[in-house]
């Protein structure tokens, strides 16, 4: 039951990072979501009703399934590998890309015109908004 609660806790949290439009947030989440993914991994292994993986006096059928013990290496080293490479195109990516302010700026705009008061998103790059661009 708590490992479940985990794992729902990791995807929850890893869904809510997706959300957001920045790529820090977006990598966190991805992190989150491969942890909870090892999780659900190592929980297929029914680590509850196994015994030790190499105990002289073991009954070989009550040992440790190796299967999805090597699936959770496996996975640990996937999602290392996806985390450095989406670090690297977050450092080296186009300074230009302005897709969480266009977003905002979007989400905002709707928000305006559907209480009718006006609202101004927050200039955090001090670019210009897209209606003083055109």
């Amino acid at each position: 039951m708590t490992l479940a609660l985990t794992v729902a806790l990791l995807t929850a949290g890893a869904v809510y990072l997706f959300t957001r439009r920045e790529m820090l947030r977006i990598i966190l989440g991805f992190v989150l979501l491969g942890h909870a993914g090892n999780l659900v991994l190592f929980a297929a292994g029914g680590t509850d009703r196994r015994t030790e993986a190499f105990h002289p006096s073991a009954d070989p059928s009550a040992m440790a399934d190796p299967l999805p013990q090597a699936f959770v290496l496996t996975a640990i080293v996937i999602a290392f590998s996806i985390t450095v490479f989406m670090l690297v195109l977050a450092v080296t990516g186009d300074k230009s890309d302005d897709t969480a302010d266009i977003v905002e700026e979007l989400d905002v705009e709707a928000e305006s015109r559907s209480d009718g008061v006006r609202h101004t998103p927050r200039n955090t790059n001090n670019t210009t908004s897209s209606q003083e661009r055109s």
